[in-house]
């Protein structure tokens, strides 16, 4: 615990078979209580490795594949289940450094923040990461766009490293939102629509051949997402059509 905050990282996981176990070797496990390890019916050996391996102990497979969305929800669920404080999501592919694990859960165990974002743009640390330049230019873009319709000041919303008071996780209807990649977004929404304190911390990045990341063609339909969400959240602001997710 960190000032009686008990802390879980959730690992949502998809054929991270060559990665977990660095992934899990580079936690700080001294800050850490208990990490829950979510396998979304991978075709590999991420559960075996996690399990047996790594011993974690909770650990699950699902039986279908419910997608990026669809997982992180049952990682929530099972955090909030076992009382989690603060809960920090961190993907299973060793793309984000899970030493800044320390910083982001002290800034919401000492009431700075109630969220916490690793930031991958802060810091210009992206062309050393190898971020392809097309998810680049559409990250500057789109955070941009929703900077501009939201008046918020993020340096991104895209980032898979996040820290989160529980209670920020009990107060809106994530269990709504979609199960595709679009759900990271669409929690953040919900976050600022209920004036939550969002903070970011910079982090490091790592684009390599086992790490996972989504395609060209998937990247567009993610842009178009983007944009779909942000102005039905805009009209529901406004008053002019009321969504459930945003309840």
């Amino acid at each position: 615990m960190l000032n009686g905050k008990k802390i879980i990282v959730v690992i949502p996981a998809y054929n991270a078979a060559k990665t977990i176990e660095d992934t899990y070797h580079t936690i700080p496990l001294g800050f850490v209580d208990e990490i829950i390890l979510v396998d979304d019916f991978s075709n590999d050996a991420t559960f075996e490795i996690a399990k047996d391996n790594l011993l974690i102990k909770n650990c699950i497979k699902l039986d279908k594949n419910v997608g990026y969305g669809g997982n992180q929800k049952k990682c929530y669920q099972m955090a909030l289940a076992l009382k989690a404080d603060i809960i920090l999501m961190l993907h299973g592919d060793y793309q984000y450094d899970p030493r800044l694990i320390p910083a982001m859960v002290s800034m919401i165990a000492y009431d700075v923040y109630d969220v916490v974002l690793g930031s991958r743009i802060i810091g210009n640390r992206t062309i050393v990461g190898k971020m392809p330049r097309y998810k680049y230019v559409s990250n500057r873009i789109l955070t941009a766009f929703q900077n501009l319709m939201l008046n918020t000041k993020l340096s991104e919303y895209h980032t898979g490293l996040r820290a989160y008071k529980s209670s920020c996780l009990e107060a809106i209807p994530f269990e709504k939102n979609s199960d595709n990649f679009i759900f990271d977004n669409q929690i953040l929404l919900q976050l600022i629509n209920k004036k939550f304190h969002i903070g970011e911390v910079s982090c490091p990045i790592k684009y390599f051949n086992e790490a996972s990341s989504i395609s060209f063609k998937n990247s567009l339909v993610y842009g178009i997402g983007i944009l779909r969400i942000t102005f039905t959240y805009l009209m529901h602001r406004w008053g002019v059509r009321k969504e459930k997710i945003f309840s």
